[in-house]
């Protein structure tokens, strides 16, 4: 490797020319990073007393394949950004020359010949910078001074455009300009393919601009070593049309989200979206170009997946509906498991009609949930392991025995809680409210109603008359506390403002009331005389009775509910007690029991392990490991160390030190009088993953 402090624009001197890779990401500097060069240029081109402004660092192959006997070609790694950017204020530059009676030292001709242009070459040989996709075509029109066809890169010309903008309204005077162009300096890094590795080199760089994204470090570390022709190959068999499914829905943050799901599919552990990059590397370190062709041929597959399932692409009608009702729900962490459901229906080992059932299963448990009050933060681990404790010879059925037999926060709740927690919920403010009025309504109707054309109707208003007291009765102030926002007390129409807050008889007898409503839920209006505590409590169970058919709690045996039971049971490794810890006595005991009784306080959720080594306390997963020793107790935290706020400086860096516990924060409890700073710490991890495992 050889790096050099130099003048950007002596990069371009001679004939050579910069290759964007086909892996690369498309320009992407906006109006926000022109603006402050065109500042830092003007800065430094009128002021003589500063001779450079440093933009940077440009990263390229220099020898290897990608040399040209012609034209020498410099293959980017890193500095895309910067190269394309300066360009364009050149370009825009030379154009306002040409365009000016210039007799200083540098003219249109010559910036074209020394920056832009390889002067006697043809074709694409002809530019010193070849970008990528429609991003090229843009910049050799706009070079060239040419009509520039679709596909047409918009922040090319806009920048391009933004750039003669400035130099048109701009009193100082061109030559300053290009002054200040030729004191940028940048840090030039040329690489030797034979003995670099440009994938490290580029991890390490500490570039300034935009943020790359987890899918532009991915496929960079994919594609960044192959040949050229099997990087092309790559990228447009798989990657490209990757891409352009994800484009229109913000493609970074929708493929993150997908590999997050793709990789817990594959490991059964879930990868912060932050660092699915990482991940992805621990999971996929071939080189290859098998290796590669194979990985990313599966990621493409399972892609069209998580593009069917959350645009709601998918071309069965049954299938879609299922998908819709369940993303009505806005719970993500669902995906590992219905992708890898989707991979199996799509591989023949799942059958349509179960596929279907299975999303409706988990829509179901997903709801009743909801509805019961269960904390969320245990799902994500519950979707991600799914598929590794089914039995996929009975796919259903083991499917819906897991999700059954799971207990206290990861449960599926019954009937009885279900209906119990769903009569007295506040549903209308929840989240899901047209979610379930649209699923009530429409259970086993063909003519579909569209809620969205309707409005929710609080039977009994949400500010009483006189009228309605009376109505109510003596109670009528708890009455409309405790009722107004439930199921009983909710229904639909398409007359809300005109309904309002009158009385009862009225709502019911008016034109577009509930005795003239095509709606289902107002039947059980239309003949009522009254509408008070008793007469929503019963219909609040009506509506409770048919909920717990559309959210159905499926029926299955005793038999095969003991079988996968007895599954679960199966002796797997030697059960441990605290008895095994042999410096779990006396003194230690006594305050291991303490700062026992305080973990275990800090939520239902929270759940103990006792292993060989240590004794974990656990919610989604391990938060705090406590090793017990001679004197003292030894309690690792599961978070990084520089995420532990610390403010006595009692906790230890253990980073890399293949210490027994999860996590990288050590800290010793010796005495009681430690406890509540201990705790303290302890919460701060507790919270950060039951934050960290919720949708």
């Amino acid at each position: 490797m050889e790096a050099k402090q130099t003048k950007f624009l002596n990069l371009f001197e001679g004939t050579r020319q910069y290759i964007i890779p086909i892996y690369q990401r498309t320009y992407s500097w906006g109006e926000e990073q022109c603006e402050q060069l065109w500042k830092d240029v003007i800065k430094v081109g009128t002021d003589d007393k500063l001779d450079a402004h440093f933009v940077g660092s440009i990263v390229y192959i220099q020898k290897g394949i990608y040399q040209s006997s012609a034209v020498p070609q410099l293959l980017v790694i890193d500095g895309q950004q910067r190269l394309t950017t300066i360009l364009l204020l050149l370009a825009a530059l030379s154009q306002k020359m040409g365009q000016a009676s210039n007799e200083g030292e540098i003219t249109k001709e010559k910036i074209d010949a020394r920056y832009l242009f390889n002067g006697y070459e043809k074709g694409d040989r002809k530019f010193k910078l070849l970008l990528t996709q429609s991003d090229k075509v843009t910049l050799m029109g706009l070079l060239e001074g040419k009509e520039i066809h679709p596909p047409i890169s918009r922040r090319i010309v806009e920048n391009f455009q933004l750039f003669r903008d400035k130099i048109n309204k701009s009193e100082i005077d061109l030559q300053k300009i290009f002054n200040g162009i030729s004191k940028l300096i940048v840090v030039d890094i040329a690489l030797d393919r034979e003995h670099d590795n440009p994938q490290r080199i580029f991890e390490s760089m500490n570039s300034t601009g935009l943020r790359l994204s987890q899918a532009d470090l991915i496929r960079n570390y994919v594609l960044m070593e192959l040949e050229p022709a099997e990087q092309e190959s790559i990228y447009n068999e798989f990657w490209f049309p990757m891409e352009q499914s994800f484009a229109k829905k913000d493609y970074s943050a929708q493929f993150d989200r997908f590999m997050r799901d793709y990789l817990t599919i594959k490991t059964r552990s879930i990868p912060n979206i932050d660092d699915v990059y990482v991940a992805f590397k621990l999971f996929a370190p071939g080189k290859k170009v098998a290796e590669v062709r194979e990985v990313i041929g599966d990621v493409y597959k399972f892609s069209k997946y998580f593009v069917n399932l959350a645009f709601e692409k998918e071309g069965d009608a049954q299938i879609l509906s299922a998908i819709r009702d369940l993303n009505a729900l806005k719970i993500e962490v669902a995906y590992p498991f219905l992708l890898e459901s989707y991979n199996d229906y799509k591989e023949d080992k799942l059958a349509k009609d179960d596929f279907v059932k299975m999303i409706r299963r988990v829509e179901s448990y997903i709801f009743r949930r909801s509805i019961c009050g269960i904390p969320t933060n245990s799902m994500n681990k519950t979707f991600a392991t799914l598929g590794k404790e089914i039995d996929k010879e009975n796919y259903l059925e083991s499917a819906t025995a897991v999700l059954q037999l799971k207990d206290t926060y990861r449960r599926f709740p019954g009937n009885d809680e279900f209906k119990r927690e769903l009569t007295v919920k506040n549903v209308y403010e929840s989240r899901n409210c047209e979610y379930w009025l649209r699923k009530l309504e429409n259970f086993e109707r063909k003519e579909i109603v569209r809620v969205e054309d309707f409005t929710i109707e609080h039977v009994m208003p949400q500010t009483l008359s006189d009228e309605w007291m009376v109505e109510l009765g003596a109670q009528w102030k708890e009455i409309h506390q405790r009722y107004l926002h439930t199921i009983g007390n909710l229904t639909l129409t398409g007359y809300n403002s005109e309904l309002s807050n009158r009385p009862f008889i009225e709502k019911r007898n008016m034109k577009g009331g509930f005795g003239d409503s095509p709606i289902r839920m107002n039947r059980s209006l239309a003949s009522l005389e009254h509408w008070n505590e008793a007469e929503m409590q019963k219909r609040a169970d009506l509506l409770a009775e048919l909920a717990i058919k559309v959210w159905e709690y499926p029926q299955i045996g005793n038999e095969i509910l003991d079988k996968y039971r007895e599954k679960e049971k199966a002796p797997t490794d030697k059960k441990y007690t605290l008895d095994d810890h042999q410096y779990l006595k006396g003194p230690t005991r006594e305050l291991f029991e303490q700062l026992r009784k305080r973990v275990l306080n800090l939520d239902v959720t929270v759940k103990e392990e006792i292993l060989k080594l240590y004794i974990a306390y656990k919610t989604t997963t391990n938060f705090v490991d406590i090793v017990p020793q001679k004197k003292r107790l030894r309690i690792t935290l599961n978070m990084k160390f520089d995420e532990v706020n610390d403010p006595k400086g009692i906790c230890v860096d253990v980073t890399d030190k293949g210490r027994w516990g999860n996590g990288d924060v050590e800290v010793y409890l010796s005495s009681s009088e430690q406890l509540d700073d201990v705790m303290a710490l302890i919460r701060q991890s507790f919270e950060k993953h039951a934050e960290d495992g919720e949708d």
